[in-house]
């Protein structure tokens, strides 16, 4: 049997990586071995491992990394202890191939352990750009370590490559979040209601979630102009979920923890699990904030996405996706146009470019054929021809 790894360190990955979990843990030729880490193991974060167990996967190992804080050098520091920790797990249980989603800094980390262990890796989402936030270089470093590519759309594919990696490593495979949207079964308005234990009317609430930019330095002073935006559309209930555990993260929660604690019309939660928070985006009038998912998920069910400030900057998106600048004036009236009977039209027919919910299908027929056929760490430096 070959030995894949998974390794899941938000409730964000998670709810990407899902469906190809369960189709991998279908395959009989194949132990899959979950490992969870970092914000999935702390309570502040909602303990979110609780959902992968829930879900019916066995988690081989739980290994934890967070520290107590979010400060820049807390994130520095939790990088280090990914590193002794996943030395020691992947000189117990060495798999045949690892499994990374994304840009984050732990999972950058992961990379590292794996790669002087001479793991080869399955690297999702790469070639992408998210011009404000530390996640880019992160992203871009995890290519280089890895030895196949899953791209979410063709102009990605074609960024890894011009990153050197050899074209036939390279897959265009779309989005797993958008499989999953189209696929999962959602919970009825009144089930997620219930669930929540918050009144909401279809169309009569936006989904909040803003998380920290990290090359930028003001949280606070973003947020805040988002608070004040919001409140001048008093009669819209708001559901909101918690940041997650980069540098400032605990700053932004607070505050939300707060302003919600003070108004009737707001929800705060850690986080709603990924049913309940893709059941969310499927009856709201707006998903707001700086989050993939307003880039990724929301278009495929057709709601308008307000994109605040530079986090998500780069990233090729739908018609039904409104940017905008972190102030108060330009929120409100991105959510003027986000609410109009216009905008609602243009969202009825917006193509997303991510894909069209086949994604995990294509990726274990790609793993499962590169494996029986052997893959090679080794890599020679792909050149494009170009002028400057």
């Amino acid at each position: 049997m070959k030995k894949i790894c998974v390794v899941t360190s938000t409730r964000a990955d998670y709810g990407i990586l899902r469906p190809l979990i369960s189709s991998l843990d279908k395959i009989k030729s194949i132990d899959l071995r979950i490992v969870v880490t970092g914000m999935h193991l702390c309570d502040e974060h909602g303990n979110t491992c609780k959902e992968i167990e829930n879900d019916g996967f066995s988690v081989h190992k739980k290994i934890e990394i967070q520290l107590s804080s979010d400060s820049r050098s807390a994130m520095t520091k939790s990088m280090g202890m990914v590193l002794i920790s996943f030395a020691d797990y992947f000189t117990e249980h060495t798999p045949d191939l690892l499994i990374l989603l994304g840009d984050r800094y732990e999972i950058m980390a992961v990379a590292c352990a794996a790669m002087n262990q001479n793991i080869p890796i399955a690297h999702l989402h790469g070639g992408e750009t998210t011009e404000g936030a530390v996640d880019e270089f992160f992203r871009h470093s995890i290519t280089k370590m890895s030895s196949l590519h899953f791209t979410s759309c063709e102009v990605y594919r074609k960024r890894v490559i011009q990153l050197g990696e050899q074209p036939d490593s390279v897959f265009n495979v779309g989005a797993l979040g958008v499989e999953n949207i189209m696929k999962t079964p959602l919970l009825s308005l009144e089930g997620l209601s219930e669930s929540i234990n918050f009144t909401i009317e279809s169309g009569r609430y936006c989904v909040v979630t803003f998380h920290p930019v990290t090359l930028e330095s003001n949280a606070e002073e973003q947020l805040r102009e988002l608070i004040s935006a919001i409140d001048n559309f008093p009669d819209m209930c708001y559901i909101i979920t918690g940041a997650n555990s980069d540098a400032e993260g605990r700053l932004i929660n607070k505050l939300w923890k707060e302003y919600a604690d003070n108004h009737k019309n707001c929800l705060f939660v850690n986080s709603l699990g990924m049913i309940r928070y893709l059941s969310a985006l499927k009856y709201c009038a707006a998903m707001i904030g700086n989050s993939s998912s307003g880039i990724l998920e929301a278009p495929a069910v057709k709601i308008p996405t307000i994109d605040i400030g530079n986090r998500q900057k780069g990233r090729i998106r739908a018609d039904s996706v409104i940017h905008c600048e972190p102030r108060r004036a330009d929120i409100i009236k991105a959510m003027e146009k986000a609410f109009s009977s216009e905008c609602r039209e243009i969202c009825k027919t917006t193509v997303n470019p991510y894909g069209d919910g086949n994604t995990s299908e294509l990726i274990v027929k790609i793993i499962t054929d590169k494996l029986e056929s052997g893959i090679s760490m080794k890599k020679k430096f792909y050149d494009i021809e170009f002028e400057v």
